[in-house]
């Protein structure tokens, strides 16, 4: 069973960039699909970025352009660029399985981004 633990958010300023890490506890990124989710307060969980067993990576239309996703196979980890953060940013992001796995959710790492 694959146990994620994502790292990497922070409060950060409008324009401003954050990097986020997803290490998986087993390898996983060869044989399913993954992605980033957030939820902010009040709203859905939403997929904002996801990269296929074969590297084909896909995002939501709100952070296209900005946003970044990316593994490492070696390391089991996987990545969030963002730039040109956006206070609709602003939210818990997660990792998982996409589709996601219920028993996979791990804490989140919470992203701020305000002045």
């Amino acid at each position: 069973q694959v146990q994620f633990v994502e790292s990497g958010g922070g409060l950060v300023q409008p324009g401003g960039s954050l990097r986020l890490s997803c290490a998986a506890s087993v390898s996983i990124f060869s044989t399913y699909a993954v992605g980033w989710y957030r939820q902010a307060p009040g709203k859905q969980r939403e997929l904002v970025a996801g990269i296929t067993s074969g590297g084909v990576t896909s995002y939501v239309d709100s952070v296209k352009g900005r946003f970044t996703i990316s593994r490492d196979m070696a390391k089991k980890t996987l990545y969030l660029q963002m730039n040109s953060l956006k206070p609709e940013d602003t939210a818990v992001y997660y990792c998982n399985l996409v589709p996601p796995g219920v028993r996979y959710w791990g804490q989140g790492t919470q992203v701020t981004v305000s002045s």
